[in-house]
């Protein structure tokens, strides 16, 4: 699989972020104005930016996903690998998941903090419709507004996206999960996949992910022995 490159625009990005959430949904950011309708519209900052974890917490291999939701590969990795993984590995106590923002672009952005404000039980949904739906929300005229209906399926109401997608606090706690990830294992390339913090380099198919799962679950399996 032919990966969605990142090098070289982490600083461009920033200030590209930081320009959509000033002039996007019609105004700058107002975040003491807005902190009372928030407060009534959104889940606590906290649970908000915490992570979601699919499957069972005290699984002995963890899968994490740094990707950006505008990106194709993404898709891919979630229409295919990620369903195996999530059949036969998650949903049987092996492997615990956790999806984290790597945002690329401001409807990326927009897309991360939006599935946040969707209600928890609703967030691994929320994120299968969107990558589902990549190639007709992401390419309409208003992008923001195909993603609003989206969230409005998914329970967020028109004002809850409204204040969601202003909130200023949301938007550096998804960037901070992004800069993190950057950071720490040296992302350059979405979907990155991490498997008990450590990279699965090569193609991310479905039979290289058995593979490299069951691998390590017979690695462990031994140690325990």
């Amino acid at each position: 699989m032919t990966k969605h490159m990142v090098k070289n625009i982490n600083i461009m990005i920033s200030s590209v972020l930081v320009l959509f959430l000033a002039l996007s949904l019609n105004g700058p950011i107002q975040a003491e104005s807005k902190k009372s309708a928030t407060q009534k519209t959104l889940p606590a900052i906290n649970d908000i930016l915490a992570d979601r974890v699919l499957g069972q917490k005290n699984a002995a291999i963890t899968i994490i996903e740094y990707a950006s939701m505008t990106c194709p590969h993404c898709a891919e990795f979630h229409a295919g690998p990620f369903q195996t993984l999530k059949k036969e590995y998650i949903e049987t106590g092996k492997v615990k998941f956790i999806y984290r923002d790597y945002p690329l672009d401001r409807l990326a952005l927009a897309a991360a903090m939006m599935a946040r404000c969707a209600p928890k039980e609703r967030y691994y949904p929320i994120i299968e419709i969107i990558y589902r739906t990549q190639e007709n929300w992401a390419k309409q005229a208003d992008p923001t507004a195909a993603l609003s209906q989206i969230g409005l399926l998914s329970g967020i109401s028109k004002d809850a996206y409204d204040n969601c997608l202003r909130n200023k606090e949301i938007y550096e706690g998804v960037m901070k999960i992004r800069n993190e990830g950057g950071e720490k294992f040296n992302i350059q390339s979405t979907p990155t996949i991490l498997m008990n913090e450590k990279k699965i380099n090569g193609n991310i198919t479905s039979k290289n992910l058995r593979l490299t799962l069951d691998a390590q679950l017979n690695k462990l399996q031994k140690a325990t022995r």
